[in-house]
């Protein structure tokens, strides 16, 4: 009540410090959650109260309050376009360590680099930081690579094996026998020769080329590849809420 009370009362010229003690607040006497503390909410009514105020764009405090928002949003993916967009904390390290997390975490390793890419260009604070976790990210992403690569057998790339590269075939075997033209199947057409048939030379058969691993370089991007929206009014972004409840009651179907 108290805290509500000053939101509603306050005239000075710094209302996200009432915000951001009013969310501490919440956090420490709900570290649970629940309907009681109610932060979803108490974040999305803080980021519509704030919105426009653009002397608190570079605020780590404002961006804090917006990534926090951003964890209780369906797709907060959603959220950090309109954060770069709207041009509110693209200066500060943790909205691209935030956002390159969460493409990470769904597999997008190449955005993600790119978000890192972009966060360095623009010299992000604190940027040893931003480094840090950049070179954090590129650790992991080799690691899984050569993971990936040391949990394939032998046996599984028999397929791959026995289907070789198209082989060249001369030309000069393409000689008309009356009307028709004898047909020279290559590539994957090709029978596959037994081991224990001399017809074929054991050197002659090509393997598959290893598959290659993508190195990040912080230099590669050679443009900005980010997502580039134009400036609109504020969408509210969806919250996780109960689907159960959201219904009222009534009768299963209206048939006969």
């Amino acid at each position: 009540r108290e805290f509500e009370a000053e939101i509603r009362f306050y005239s000075g010229d710094d209302p996200l410090d009432v915000w951001e003690r009013y969310i501490k607040w919440i956090e420490q006497a709900f570290p649970g959650g629940g309907k009681d503390g109610n932060l979803a909410a108490l974040l999305e009514r803080a980021v519509q109260a704030l919105h426009g105020q653009q002397r608190y764009y570079k605020d780590p405090r404002y961006l804090n309050l917006w990534l926090k928002f951003g964890d209780c949003c369906n797709e907060p993916l959603d959220l950090y376009n309109y954060l770069w967009s709207q041009q509110i904390g693209t200066t500060l390290a943790a909205l691209y360590i935030t956002w390159a997390e969460a493409l990470e975490a769904r597999g997008s390793f190449r955005k993600a680099d790119l978000i890192f890419q972009q966060g360095l260009q623009r010299k992000a604070e604190p940027l040893d930081k931003l480094q840090a976790h950049h070179k954090q990210f590129q650790a992991r992403v080799s690691r899984q690579t050569l993971l990936a690569l040391e949990d394939t057998p032998d046996g599984d790339n028999m397929g791959l094996v026995e289907v070789a590269e198209p082989q060249r075939i001369s030309l000069a075997e393409l000689k008309c026998r009356g009307k028709r033209v004898p047909i020279s199947r290559v590539g994957d057409a090709i029978k596959v020769i037994k081991p224990n048939r001399n017809s074929q030379p054991q050197g002659s058969r090509q393997l598959p080329k290893a598959r290659s691993c993508s190195v990040f370089e912080d230099n590669s991007v050679s443009g900005p590849e980010m997502p580039t929206l134009a400036a609109e009014s504020w969408p509210v972004p969806r919250l996780h809420r109960g689907q159960e409840n959201e219904r009222s009651a009534g009768p299963w179907n209206s048939g006969r």
